[in-house]
């Protein structure tokens, strides 16, 4: 049968423990019910419960290695010691635990170490919310895993459920040609203009533009320097990825920096009816200009799509820029997420595609000339 009892002598005394194998990795058990074996009988009992757990299909080793701590608990402990989270995702966070994970387990009674591929499945199936809002959740509680398992309070972060039992809908792109970019610009007071055309022009997200500092623009170099960004609402002095970002000024926003609102704050782009430090921008303030604009323009796009979105598919669609080009641009570390733009993979296969005809023509012109 599997599982022997062995003891360890330390000084006069000792304990007896369970050798136990998985594979070949061996696990010494040495405490019954919380209490280490200071007696055989003690282990004998607990070999029997294992021995026992084996037979009926339900032994896992983490009952027997760790302290059962509740999960709800544990939770609430995991997200207090989290302090390098952005703000938004804090929030995400705790919108996760309270309204998803603590309910569920509530009605669920499993302990930490007990969270398997099936306690993840079950939990997936009865979170009501969208394929995303579903992922983001088991993200949440992925994070915590992982932690646990880095303090030894788990064996391992169990495997979570395949994505494609998320269905997750797939995200389409939406954008607007360059010309009506523009248009929509144009017709945003023109004192706001310059922070959308600084937009436009270098395919940032709007967080960054407004948490741009003049110290961020380098005169010698004549570049931005991303290093910082606004998330729900509060500075963070990182970007999303961490990494600071140098963009090169594009030549078509030298006429917009001279009209700049001057200000004695920090800020690059400020305008003086603002309530907010340093006389900057607002998240909100910008969309309800843009959403104006785009009303009279009879446009119906968002603003973050209108902007990067837009400039991103026309650097490729409309002004014959690679993928790989876009990629540099826009500092993304995955290929896969320059891909995500309205028609670029479209756009890119069909110049491949007549790169290829061009090639083919040759090819047959060439030995249409032999033959003659």
């Amino acid at each position: 049968m599997k599982g022997s009892i062995g003891f360890r002598k330390i000084g006069d005394g000792g304990y007896y423990y369970v050798s136990w194998y998985i594979g070949r990795k061996q696990y010494k058990i040495n405490k019954y019910k919380g209490i280490i074996c200071r007696d055989r009988s003690m282990a004998e009992r607990l070999l029997s419960i294992m021995r026992s757990d084996e037979e009926n299909g339900v032994f896992r080793i983490e009952k027997y290695l760790f302290q059962a701590i509740d999960v709800i608990t544990y939770l609430d402990e995991w997200l207090e010691k989290e302090k390098h989270l952005s703000p938004a995702t804090l929030k995400d966070y705790q919108n996760s635990i309270k309204n998803h994970l603590k309910p569920w387990f509530q009605t669920h009674h499993v302990m930490l170490h007990e969270i398997q591929y099936d306690t993840l499945c079950s939990l997936l199936n009865d979170i009501k919310r969208d394929g995303k809002g579903k992922l983001n959740v088991l993200y949440c509680l992925h994070a915590a895993l992982k932690s646990a398992a880095r303090s030894g309070k788990i064996l391992k972060v169990p495997e979570f459920p395949e994505k494609k039992k998320y269905q997750i809908e797939p995200t389409v792109i939406k954008a607007i040609s360059e010309a009506r970019q523009i248009a929509v610009i144009q017709a945003i007071p023109i004192q706001h203009q310059p922070i959308f055309w600084w937009l436009k022009y270098h395919f940032r997200r709007p967080s960054e533009a407004m948490a741009l500092h003049k110290e961020d623009y380098d005169k010698e170099k004549d570049c931005f320097i991303i290093r910082r960004s606004f998330s729900n609402k509060q500075i963070v002095h990182h970007t999303k990825t961490h990494k600071i970002h140098y963009i090169p000024c594009h030549p078509d926003f030298k006429q917009w920096m001279n009209k700049l609102h001057k200000s004695f704050g920090e800020y690059y782009f400020t305008h003086v009816t603002s309530r907010l430090g340093g006389r900057r921008y607002q998240h909100d303030f910008l969309v309800d200009l843009w959403n104006e604009a785009a009303k009279k323009c009879g446009e119906t796009i968002n603003m973050y799509a209108g902007l990067k979105h837009s400039s991103c598919t026309a650097f490729v669609n409309e002004h014959g820029g690679s993928v790989d080009e876009l990629q540099m641009l826009t500092d993304h570390a995955r290929r896969d997420s320059v891909l995500k733009y309205t028609d670029i993979k479209l756009e890119a296969k069909r110049r491949i595609q007549g790169k290829v005809i061009t090639l083919r023509t040759r090819h047959q012109d060439q030995e249409h000339s032999k033959n003659i």
